[in-house]
């Protein structure tokens, strides 16, 4: 079963394994990388027999003594170490002021996609020796459009700087194109229509299986269905063998990265006013896939979102994020004092070179860096949705995703009739996704449909006291 791998091969896959558990507290003896090092990246990568001696000898590993964060995964024993919050709020919408938000979230959502699209690599990988967050900016300077407030123009701006996604690109837009962090969204619409609230973490995969192309799944996703499906081949099956702890950890160095973060938001429009129950539902569908962090940077967003269609106040919604998961894990640690600089930062930059110097080995895909960008947007961008999701983007490391998650919170707190700015009207309403059974959808339908969800979910809330 260990040969099996997915985003990368087998050796990558160790290798990414190795910082994995170094950030998970563990002690990795020099001579295991001695080991890795010695191995032939393409002779070796698929070598199981030398693979499975280095990972028998990252089992049992100690832990660094001073290692102090409680990060469990289970959600009775993640309620348990949560600070107190409000857990549910009094959502006072009727059903049309309802159905805006819903269509504001939507609409947030895909423009913070779309306007992040096109400098997803160039955010993560920066380029010419600058980082992510410099190069876009040279990049938008090089075509006099600094500061980002529209659209990326033109794929060349000099100096070998290039950006892609041309459907994304003001001289083309006039939809949200095909991208995994609108496709999740409505997996999570799909599953609760489908399903209902009591959905299971089996029916989430069984979901990807029947409706995403494979290769619409990136790193952590990937191992995980591929682990599912190596358990569990009959599709549907119900209960299934797999397990969760077997799914978000074998061969799965990928679990704390941002893959189920940006899942979040299905559960979360469903959940409007209900940031627990939204922090369950996101618990279900991330806790299959990742593990501590992974898990709870979607629990915080999805409490963020749920909040937001009641709360407007930014250090209000993000400390409701904050009271769904562990107080002492990484993810709020790192939280808690990015609240610090943003009360000594006059600008997003200052922020953002406070970040880079304190995150600069973590990768650029990592749900912690990540989840700081997403909340440094909502203070300097004042919740304006076109203002915060610029500067989102501005942030760089992974531009979408966090363009999208900062805009369905303040397209939900704004809703679509006050969303104001430019980036909503090139989209069009419209999506045209990957997803069996959403090929092309306006906004506007799925605000209807997910506010037909939401009136079973706040059903089975009453019913579940929940």
């Amino acid at each position: 079963m260990y040969i099996v791998s997915g985003w990368e091969n087998p050796l990558a896959l160790l290798k990414h394994e190795i910082v994995q558990l170094e950030y998970e507290g563990y002690i990795v003896h020099e001579s295991v990388r001695e080991k890795i090092a010695a191995l032939h990246p393409v002779y070796d990568a698929f070598n199981e027999q030398k693979l499975l001696q280095i990972h028998a000898a990252l089992e049992n590993l100690p832990r660094l003594p001073d290692y102090n964060y409680i990060q469990p995964d289970d959600l009775e024993a993640i309620k348990k170490e949560r600070p107190d919050g409000p857990r549910q709020l009094k959502l006072k919408l009727n059903d049309k002021a309802l159905l805006d938000r819903f269509h504001g979230a939507w609409t947030g959502r895909a423009a913070g996609c779309a306007l992040g699209k096109p400098v997803e690599g160039m955010g993560m990988n920066g380029a010419s020796g600058l980082n992510g967050r410099l190069t876009i900016k040279k990049y938008l300077q090089n075509r006099g459009h600094w500061e980002l407030d529209y659209y990326f123009s033109g794929a060349d701006a000099g100096d070998g700087l290039k950006i892609g996604c041309e459907q994304s690109m003001r001289e083309n837009i006039a939809y949200m194109e095909p991208d995994d962090d609108i496709h999740y969204s409505l997996i999570g619409l799909k599953v609760l229509e489908s399903k209902g609230p009591d959905f299971k973490w089996f029916d989430v995969a069984n979901c990807w299986n029947s409706s995403l192309p494979y290769n619409a799944i990136c790193t952590a996703e990937t191992q995980a269905i591929l682990n599912y499906n190596m358990i569990n081949p009959r599709h549907g099956m119900n209960p299934v063998p797999a397990t969760p702890a077997f799914t978000r950890r074998h061969n799965n160095p990928f679990r704390e990265w941002i893959g189920a973060q940006i899942r979040a938001d299905g559960w979360a429009y469903a959940c409007a006013g209900n940031p627990e129950l939204a922090a369950e539902f996101a618990w279900r569908d991330a806790s299959w896939t990742h593990t501590a962090n992974g898990i709870y940077g979607e629990m915080f967003a999805a409490a963020m979102i749920a909040a937001a269609f009641v709360e407007n106040d930014p250090k209000k919604l993000v400390e409701i994020g904050l009271s769904e998961i562990p107080r002492n894990c990484k993810l709020a640690e790192a939280v808690r004092e990015a609240l610090t600089w943003i009360t000594k930062c006059k600008t997003f930059e200052q922020f953002m070179e406070k970040m880079e110097n304190k995150y600069a080995a973590m990768s650029p895909v990592h749900t912690v860096n990540n989840a700081l960008i997403v909340v440094m947007s909502l203070f300097y961008g004042k919740m304006a949705p076109d203002r915060s999701i610029c500067v989102s983007v501005m942030g760089a490391l992974d531009t979408d995703c966090n363009g999208a998650t900062t805009g369905s919170i303040v397209g939900a707190a704004a809703g679509r009739k006050n969303f104001g700015g430019k980036l909503a009207a090139p989209l069009n309403d419209t999506i045209k996704p990957l997803v069996f059974g959403f090929q092309t959808c306006t906004m506007k339908d799925l605000a209807e449909r997910t506010l037909a969800v939401h009136k079973k979910v706040s059903a089975y809330a009453v019913e579940h006291k929940k």
